[in-house]
């Protein structure tokens, strides 16, 4: 029979197996058991089954010595099926790929998670200078352009709800004081897409346009480059193109809906 919501206990084993991997994947270097222990608060005596055990199955692999842990390569089999089930990022390979060839510069399909944006796709920058990021990655949304983007296809209070409040400074450029937040994302509402000044890295501006295929948004895709190529030209350049590109698929879903 179905357990109601009220009545749901959560299993401790499944939930301390994927605090470790979550642990070992938002911070993807080595661990030592004690570190590992401390991180997670859970007795060196239970972690240490659970890593013997995770290490057998291919999920946690250890170095030469047994005593530093990360993630193994059973978790990059989970990963990829994951991005070979999503039908968006197959969808928008055509479009970070047109991106990709018109700019040369990093293009991100990015996917709202809570309060932080996820890495589902990516195209590399043909420079040498050029934003560092990994599919998978996770950055804070108030302070990406692709979470400004998708936090405002929501109403204020809710955005509000969405975060963490206080809001982390990463940057001295960031955006953490409430009312300034929300006239951003008014900015961000009638321009239609979202800007990040250096708030996320400093020397990195990102532009970035929510996916109109849902309502509110959950996708959106940027193109990030250095502070030290961008001329006024080129911005306009590339808000136009994420408008004929990533808007464009609002019009195509409006003609096959209608």
């Amino acid at each position: 029979m179905p357990t109601a919501p009220e009545d749901f206990q959560p299993v401790k084993s499944a939930g301390r197996t994927l605090d470790l991997l979550e642990l070992l994947a938002d911070q993807p270097h080595p661990w030592t058991l004690v570190d590992l222990a401390r991180a997670l608060e859970i007795p060196k005596s239970s972690l240490h089954g659970l890593l013997r055990t995770l290490t057998s199955r291919g999920w946690v692999r250890a170095d030469e010595t047994g005593t530093r842990f990360r993630l193994g390569m059973r978790a990059l089999r989970v990963g990829a099926a994951y991005l070979d089930g999503d039908d968006t990022v197959g969808l928008l390979s055509g479009v970070l790929d047109e991106l990709s060839r018109r700019f040369g510069e990093t293009v991100h399909l990015g996917r709202l998670d809570g309060d932080q944006v996820v890495y589902l796709a990516k195209r590399e920058s043909v420079h040498p200078l050029r934003l560092y990021s990994a599919i998978g990655r996770r950055l804070p949304a108030h302070a990406t352009a692709l979470g400004k983007a998708l936090l405002a296809e929501h109403p204020d209070p809710e955005a509000d709800r969405m975060l963490s409040w206080p809001l982390p400074h990463l940057t001295p450029h960031t955006v953490t004081e409430r009312r300034a937040f929300h006239a951003g994302l008014a900015e961000v509402r009638a321009a239609g897409y979202a800007v990040d000044r250096e708030e996320n890295a400093e020397g990195i501006l990102c532009f970035a346009m929510a996916v109109p295929l849902a309502s509110p948004a959950v996708d959106a895709v940027s193109i990030s480059l250095p502070v030290a190529r961008l001329r006024p030209e080129l911005e306009t350049s590339i808000v136009v193109a994420l408008r004929e590109t990533v808007g464009g698929l609002g019009q195509a879903r409006s003609m096959l809906s209608a």
